[in-house]
C-alpha cells in the first residue's frame, strides 16, 4: 500500500482502496455475494460458499436452491469454473427475461408429465401447464426452480436447502416438506441428497439442473466435450419430448455412448430423436440400476474435456439420466461475467425417475419407473457429481 501512496494522492487512493476490498469479496470463481444480498417473493436471498482444501469451490444460492459456480483445478492446477448460471439474483430472479433452470434443485416433479394431468387413486390432478400443454419442470416459473429455499443448516462444506409446498400447489396434491442438501467432499465431489415427506399421496421427482462445460471458455460450443452414458437402453420420445412408452437399445444408434465419444462425433441430425430435438435430450435407462436398487457407487456417466483435463464422473442411485445438451442456449442473453452463452455449449445430468411416470403407471405400461410418495414414507435420491484432472 505505501507504493500506491506515493502514486495515488487524494480521492484517487480512496478509489484505488474501494477496489481493492471489493476484489477481496470476490470469490473463486469472481461472483460477488452483494450481488446474491435481495429480498425475491418476501424472502432473503443470499450467496453460499463451500470448500475444501483441495482448491475446489461450490457457490449457490437459496433462489431455487441453485448451484451457481463450481471451480475446480484444472490440469495445469488453474481454477476453473465448470458451470454455468447468473452473476447476480436480479437475472435469476427475472423470469420474463432471462428465464432458466440453471444449476436448480427442481421439483415436485423434475421434466414431463403429458397434458399436465396426474391420476392418483382414481382421481385426477390438473396440474399447471407451462411447455405445449404439458407440465415442466413442476410448472416452470412458479416451480421450486423459482421459489426461495430457507437455509436450514449451514457450515464451510454443506448446506441443507428446504422448501415447503402447499397442498395444490401447480395443482400438485399433498403439502410437502422437502430438502436438498448439498456438500462438497475432500475429493472434489459435490454431493447431493434430496429428501421429502408427504400428507397425502403425491409425485416427487427432484433433480439437479446444472449445465456443463468443463473447457473453460463457455463462449464456445461444447460438442467437443468426450461423453459416457452407463446405459444399454433409452426411453425415444415425441416431438414434445413426451416419452412414447417404448424402451429401446442403444446398439448401432447416436444414443450409444457405452464407449467415451466427443458429442460432436455422434451426433446425427437424421436420427429423428436427434433431429427432434436439435440435439440430446433425452433419458437412458441406467445400467447402475437393478431389481429396484440403485447402485450409487459406479459411474453412471461421466463428461471429460480434453482441454482443460477436467473429467466429470456422475453417480446416482435413481434409474434414469437425462442428457440435455443446450439445444435451447444461444438466445443472446448476457450471463455470467457477460458471456453469451451459444448452442449447444454445456450438457446437464439430471438423475430422475423416468419421464411421464406418473402417466405411464397410470397406463400399465411395462418396466417404467414409479414417483409415488405415499404419507409416512421418506423420498430419498442421492447424485453425485465428482471432478479430477486426468492424466
Amino acid at each position: 500500500m505505501k507504493d500506491i501512496k506515493n502514486l495515488i494522492l487524494g480521492a484517487g487512493l480512496v478509489t484505488v482502496m474501494l477496489s481493492a476490498c471489493e476484489n477481496s469479496n470476490l470469490t473463486q470463481s469472481g461472483l460477488n455475494p452483494a450481488d446474491f444480498d435481495s429480498t425475491v417473493l418476501g424472502k432473503k436471498t443470499e450467496l453460499i460458499t463451500l470448500k475444501n482444501n483441495q482448491g475446489m469451490e461450490v457457490c449457490l444460492t437459496n433462489y431455487g436452491g441453485r448451484v451457481v459456480s463450481i471451480s475446480v483445478p484444472n490440469k495445469d492446477g488453474k481454477p476453473t469454473d465448470v458451470v454455468l448460471g447468473y452473476d447476480n439474483i436480479h437475472q435469476y430472479a427475472d423470469t420474463l427475461n432471462s428465464p432458466s433452470d440453471y444449476g436448480s434443485s427442481v421439483g415436485r416433479y423434475a421434466n414431463r408429465i403429458k397434458d399436465s394431468k396426474l391420476q392418483l387413486n382414481g382421481q385426477t390432478y390438473q396440474l399447471k401447464a407451462n411447455d405445449n400443454g404439458n407440465c415442466l419442470h413442476g410448472g416452470g416459473a412458479t416451480g421450486w426452480l423459482n421459489q426461495v429455499y430457507d437455509v436450514t443448516a449451514k457450515n464451510d462444506s454443506s448446506v441443507t436447502f428446504t422448501i415447503h409446498a402447499k397442498d395444490g400447489e401447480n395443482g400438485f396434491p399433498g403439502n410437502v416438506t422437502a430438502t436438498a442438501t448439498y456438500t462438497v467432499k475432500s475429493d472434489n465431489t459435490l454431493d447431493i441428497v434430496f429428501g421429502a415427506t408427504t400428507d397425502k399421496e403425491t409425485v416427487i421427482n427432484m433433480t439437479n439442473h446444472s449445465y456443463f462445460n468443463l473447457n473453460g471458455d463457455p463462449s464456445k460450443e461444447g460438442f467437443d466435450q468426450i461423453m459416457y452414458v452407463n446405459a444399454d437402453k433409452f426411453t425415444p420420445s415425441d416431438k414434445l419430448y413426451i416419452p412414447t412408452g417404448e424402451i429401446k437399445d442403444v446398439t448401432g444408434t447416436p444414443m450409444d455412448f457405452r464407449t467415451p465419444t466427443e458429442i460432436g462425433k455422434k451426433v446425427d441430425y437424421n436420427f429423428e430423436q436427434i433431429k427432434n430435438a436439435t440435439g440430446y435430450d433425452h433419458n437412458w435407462c441406467l445400467n447402475t440400476y437393478k431389481n429396484g436398487k440403485g447402485d450409487d457407487k459406479t459411474v453412471c456417466a461421466s463428461l471429460y474435456s480434453p482441454k482443460s483435463g477436467i473429467l466429470l464422473e456422475v453417480f446416482t442411485n435413481e434409474p434414469g439420466i437425462q442428457v440435455y445438451t443446450g439445444n435451447f442456449q444461444g438466445t443472446g442473453i448476457s450471463c455470467k461475467h457477460g458471456i453469451k452463452y451459444p448452442k449447444h455449449v454445456s450438457v446437464c445430468f439430471e438423475s430422475q425417475k423416468y419421464p411421464d411416470s406418473p402417466t405411464k403407471i397410470s397406463q400399465g405400461v411395462k418396466d417404467w419407473t414409479d414417483a409415488t410418495l405415499k404419507p409416512g414414507e421418506k423420498y430419498y435420491s442421492h447424485l453425485a457429481y465428482k471432478f479430477s484432472v486426468k492424466k
